[in-house]
């Protein structure tokens, strides 16, 4: 029954190896599962009973997705050198400043909750009293 269990292990262990490798090449699960031959389950559940192999297919992940941005934009630099002005828009809209087309904002947001002065907080009732919100015992109007 060992031998059994052993023969189990090593196979799993095979075949992810086999996921790891292939995902390099194409980070695409379902394309991955496909062609190394096993389900779309396994390949989860081996992700949630083992961090380390989750780990491995993350950076497997990530350097195949690497290698499809180098083969993408190798084939934008070439439809560029054959005078495509699709290509060559789309390169301008979105690696150079001057020919972006969308407005970035960035910043920090600051927030404060100091308490209200007495006085503050006579002026706030007064503006709310004027503003017919509250009436004058504090209670809101109409309620």
């Amino acid at each position: 029954m060992a031998n059994k269990d052993d023969a189990i292990k090593l196979r799993k262990a095979k075949t992810q190896e086999q996921i790891i490798e292939q995902l390099k090449r194409t980070p695409i699960i379902e394309v991955t599962c496909n062609r190394v031959g096993v389900g779309r389950n396994s390949y989860y559940r081996w992700r949630r009973e083992s961090k380390k192999f989750t780990e491995k297919c993350d950076r497997a992940i990530q350097e195949g997705c690497l290698l499809i941005n180098d083969l993408a934009e190798s084939t934008l630099i070439t439809a560029m050198k054959e005078q495509n002005l699709t290509a060559c828009m789309y390169w301008l809209n979105h690696r150079h400043d001057s020919y972006k087309n969308k407005l970035e904002v960035s910043g920090n947001l600051e927030i404060k909750q100091d308490k209200l002065s007495k006085e503050e907080e006579k002026n706030i009732r007064k503006a709310l009293e004027l503003a017919s919100l509250i009436t004058r015992d504090g209670g809101q109007d109409g309620k």
